[in-house]
């Protein structure tokens, strides 16, 4: 299956969390948590279109500053979502500097910020730079189930996690995936083309099979329309299956409702991106063992662990590996 979506680690381990999720067919992204950013280049940042920030402690908001200078002075709005208060802190940052130049400039950038509460409301706010970045346009929602994003091909869920303050998990979900087989489209004797975007597309839509699609004539030696229904195209052409799920949890401690949540959130995860701070003997944030249980728990098929603790250094293996053990199972060493 080819991948649609790949997400990576911005940072090492032990650096600051955050997860790059890059669109690989389109000029886009999703950043989840906006520690350090210089590892990602300025073309990547260029790309991001939302971010996604557990809570506001400096290692998982400092790269705030970074992303708004490589983005200002740009055609683009971006999309923030953020824990009780994140407005507020949103406005303070973008208040701590001095805009009277921005006014000139030919483009407009938009920070649109959302903060979310745990009573299901979402509480939206914009900063322009045409205004000096000033506060505009509040106005508030209710999220269903989680729900903060759903767009045509994907959609975005968050969770409330406790620790010493609220911390949101994420999960990112592909509807479902949409592969042309290449040797059957030329069986077909249709060339590849955007009438395969309009295909995926009618197909995450739910058209029926009756539906129509046409191949205009012109190019590769087509000399003239074809045209078949959804139906033989779904049948003859296309693998769909379903979506891959990414889920990013930081940050939080190892409570019988944070494990439920956790483990509701990544069932199934394709990609589950957990913190693993500590080693067994040293519980406070998660451990590596927690870590690898909770991702055993939730069905994923595979975990990634990051955020360690620096007094792990040169000692990565033993936390990599009590994730490992308690992912496949194996019991605690005594």
């Amino acid at each position: 299956m080819t991948p649609h979506f790949l997400p990576n680690l911005v940072n090492r381990a032990f650096g600051d969390p955050g997860v790059y999720l890059d669109f690989l067919f389109e000029r886009r992204a999703i950043l989840f948590d906006l520690g350090d950013l210089a590892p990602l280049a300025p073309r990547k940042l260029l790309r991001i279109s939302d971010v996604l920030i557990s809570h506001t402690h400096i290692d998982h908001f400092i790269g705030f500053d970074l992303l708004l200078r490589i983005l200002l002075g740009r055609e683009k709005s971006l999309r923030l979502f953020g824990p009780p208060g994140f407005l507020h802190q949103v406005e303070n940052r973008l208040a701590s500097y001095s805009w009277n130049l921005v006014g000139s400039y030919p483009c407009e950038f938009r920070v649109v910020a959302h903060e979310l509460h745990p009573d299901g409301r979402i509480v939206a706010a914009e900063f322009s730079s045409r205004r000096a970045f000033a506060r505009e346009n509040d106005r508030e929602g209710l999220v269903q189930d989680g729900l903060i994003l759903d767009e045509p091909n994907f959609q975005l869920r968050v969770a409330f996690l406790e620790h010493s303050l609220p911390c949101l998990a994420f999960a990112f979900q592909e509807k479902r995936h949409v592969n042309f087989m290449k040797n059957r489209l030329e069986e077909l004797g249709a060339p590849a083309g955007p009438w395969l975007s309009e295909v995926k597309a009618a197909v995450l839509r739910d058209e029926p099979d009756q539906t129509l699609i046409r191949v205009a004539p012109g190019g590769k030696g087509l000399p003239e329309e074809m045209v078949f229904t959804l139906g033989e195209l779904k049948e003859r052409v296309l693998e769909v299956v379903p979506g891959e799920k990414v889920v990013y949890v930081t940050d939080t401690a190892y409570t019988p409702d944070n494990c439920r949540r956790i483990v509701q959130l990544a069932a199934g995860a394709d990609y589950l991106f957990i913190e693993a701070t500590f080693l067994e003997a040293d519980r406070a944030h998660l451990t590596a063992r927690q870590a690898g249980e909770l991702a055993r728990r939730a069905g994923a098929a595979r975990v990634i662990p990051f955020h360690f603790s620096p007094r792990y250094l040169g000692r990565e293996h033993e936390l990599r590996g009590e994730v490992l053990a308690a992912f496949q199972g194996e019991p605690a060493e005594r």
